[in-house]
């Protein structure tokens, strides 16, 4: 039996990237996985879901609708008779100085990656009111940490998603529902690609490397390997905390000392 077997999980951004590495490795854990994004997932990426979990589901929708979010998280509970889980990863990317950004961008960052945390979490939690505990995941970043060049928007809106944990965390705790955030560096995903895909962006993407001190991108895998840590009983007792998993950026900076130390 896997570490999540017998739970309800529901994630979203499912469609690919740190979503779609959360459903397998929840489906591999024995949950029942559903999975939600603004693209429909593609029959080949979700085959191995279908493969591992107990039972699955996938639904499109947008985490901004609160009517679909609604809709969503009502048909879970009804076919699958509850909800345990709660993954959100669905995200954008987003940002410039401010005095370049648009209220319109701005909006959009902060709609997606915070108002979508919310309004998924405030229709995941009735349920779990009624079951009588549960856990929520919040994919934040290391960025809502500390500043990066040109963050603002995206940086302004993953340090909310991180305080909004922790004020769930207070609100909830004494019902049994457990709320985390993680807190990744930069993931080799598709939205980080399609960031640093441009023309003259790969010396930034290589600095981007240099500055996580394992010398690598992280795998969305590694970020789905802490997400099924707190939601499963081994994290019974973690609540309210932001986990980075982030290979060392957040750690500080190399000046090359190591270097010369002889440890590179």
């Amino acid at each position: 039996m896997g570490s999540l077997t017998g739970k309800v999980a529901l994630v979203t951004g499912a469609a690919s990237g740190i979503g779609l590495a959360c459903a397998e490795r929840f489906a591999a854990d024995g949950a029942t996985v559903v999975g939600m994004d603004l693209s429909e997932v593609d029959a080949a990426s979700w085959a191995r879901v279908n493969e591992l979990a107990s039972a699955t589901a996938f639904h499109t929708g947008d985490v901004v609708d609160e009517s679909r979010v609604a809709s969503i998280v009502a048909d879970t509970v009804r076919r699958f008779d509850g909800l345990d889980i709660l993954v959100n990863a669905a995200g954008v990317a987003g940002g410039g100085a401010v005095h370049m950004v648009s209220a319109d961008e701005w909006d959009r960052t902060i709609d997606i990656n915070l108002k979508g945390t919310f309004l998924c979490a405030k229709y995941a939690l009735e349920p779990m009111l009624e079951r009588g505990g549960g856990s929520i995941i919040n994919i934040a970043s290391v960025e809502g940490m500390e500043g990066t060049e040109g963050g603002s928007s995206y940086n302004a809106s993953k340090g909310g998603v991180i305080l909004l944990t922790k004020n769930m965390a207070i609100d909830y705790g004494r019902r049994g529902i457990r709320v985390n955030a993680i807190c990744p560096g930069f993931i080799d995903t598709p939205l980080l690609r399609s960031v640093f895909n441009g023309e003259g962006m790969q010396d930034f993407l290589d600095k981007v490397i240099d500055a996580h001190q394992l010398g690598r991108l992280g795998k969305p895998s590694e970020i789905a390997s802490a997400a099924s840590f707190l939601a499963g009983d081994d994290a019974s007792f973690i609540t309210g905390h932001s986990l980075v998993v982030d290979g060392g950026f957040h750690a500080g900076k190399r000046f090359g000392f190591s270097k010369m130390m002889g440890l590179e």
